[in-house]
């Protein structure tokens, strides 16, 4: 471990604050590092390994597809992207996807797409989007001009003109920020995650969508950590019966390759005409044969359990000791916390167990298929470590 700790030191540019744990191999939610220690992993990747380490049926189909073609460009037709893009459009309802490799790809994309869309029917001056403070959208310098957090708007300028920024679960700031007329598009995630695990008001949502209906406004629904089974709905807005005209995700779609897909609806689903938009790597059969695999596999079964782990966990926080509050939807939870998170995040690592950190709060994204014995036992860990 010291070796790979050298070389990534000298190597790799300094963008993270590592964690100070290396990783060797792992099977479901527990892994082991180079000294053999075992961990209980409650970050799953940031939300991507859904089924966690090395699934045997998600393991098959890429192994599978990478015997009979890697890559090909998107100028030519390959099976597992049309398979799954058919697969996204069933489970969804939505009618067309485009396929890219990253959440912030995907959010890009949904911009571009919602601009284009406002161009074509109104003219080039109905360009502004609207998002929310305390938002995360990607990290390309359109999707931090997105980001309404002002800690991504500094070093970079000048960043991408046309987003507006009002705060969550505000309606009224929100109808005053769209009467200016010059409004393409509404962007929300329904539970910001890397701004604290927040929950949106299923009433707030629903009026969103009422504004955008009267004003012909593109509403965006960005679920890149939200979807795939994450909430315990296979998309969070399908819990909160609204209709977006664009859904981006990303993460656990791909169960640990890279994949952004941008859904949309029968309304803008022939707005990005050829040539308008693409990706060298984006479908990749490799990838999609993988999320294939994942997608069909999130069922009500798997959905009950989130919800019911979910449960369990929020009935174990609640009120304990150093818990100020839990804050989240499904197995995507934000726990405050008396003590410094960083400090909760270190004790658990020394005890055997991955969490992660939002805001100042503990954020917890197990597996969906995290057993109950995993999850009891990490959860025992992380409350010793929160009362300490």
């Amino acid at each position: 471990m010291l070796d790979i700790k050298k070389l990534d030191s000298e190597y790799i540019a300094p963008t993270y604050a590592r964690t100070d744990l290396c990783i060797k191999e792992g099977k479901g939610s527990t892994c082991f590092d180079y000294s053999g220690k075992k961990y209980i992993d409650l970050g799953a990747g940031i939300a991507v390994n859904g089924f966690g380490f090395c699934d045997d049926e998600y393991k098959n189909a890429v192994t599978e597809q990478l015997s009979l073609i890697q890559h090909a460009s998107n100028l030519y037709y390959t099976a597992p992207q049309a398979k799954l893009a058919e697969l996204l459009c069933i489970r969804t309802g939505m009618k067309k996807v485009f396929f890219s490799n990253s959440g912030a790809e995907a959010n890009e994309c949904a911009i571009k797409a919602a601009r284009k869309y406002s161009s074509d029917k109104y003219g080039d001056n109905r360009n502004v989007i609207i998002t929310l403070k305390d938002s995360f959208h990607g990290r390309t310098l359109t999707t931090i001009s997105a980001t309404g957090q002002d800690n991504f708007h500094t070093h970079f300028g000048p960043f991408t003109e046309g987003f507006r920024h009002v705060p969550a679960n505000d309606i009224e700031e929100m109808k005053k920020a769209v009467k200016d007329n010059n409004v393409c598009a509404i962007m929300i995630e329904l539970v910001q995650g890397e701004g604290g695990v927040n929950v949106l008001c299923p009433e707030y949502v629903k009026e969103i969508e009422k504004i955008c209906r009267e004003k012909d406004i593109i509403f965006i629904i960005d679920e890149v950590q939200t979807g795939n089974g994450r909430t315990g709905y296979l998309y969070a807005y399908q819990g909160y019966d609204v209709c977006p005209d664009i859904v981006s995700t990303a993460k656990g779609l791909g169960g640990g390759l890279p994949i952004g897909a941008t859904m949309f609806s029968d309304k803008i689903k022939d707005t990005l005409s050829a040539g308008t938009h693409g990706s060298t790597f984006g479908g990749n059969p490799v990838v999609c044969a993988g999320a294939y695999s994942i997608l069909s596999r999130i069922d009500d079964k798997i959905l009950d359990g989130v919800k019911r782990k979910s449960k369990y966990i929020f009935d174990e926080l609640s009120g304990a000791k150093g818990v100020k509050s839990i804050s989240g939807l499904g197995l995507m939870l934000g726990v405050e916390t008396e003590k410094d998170n960083k400090e909760i995040l270190k004790k658990c690592l020394e005890r055997g167990v991955i969490v992660l950190t939002a805001k100042t709060k503990v954020r917890l994204l197990p597996a969906l298929t995290i057993s109950d014995e995993e999850l009891k036992e990490a959860i025992k860990i992380l409350k010793e470590a929160i009362a300490e």
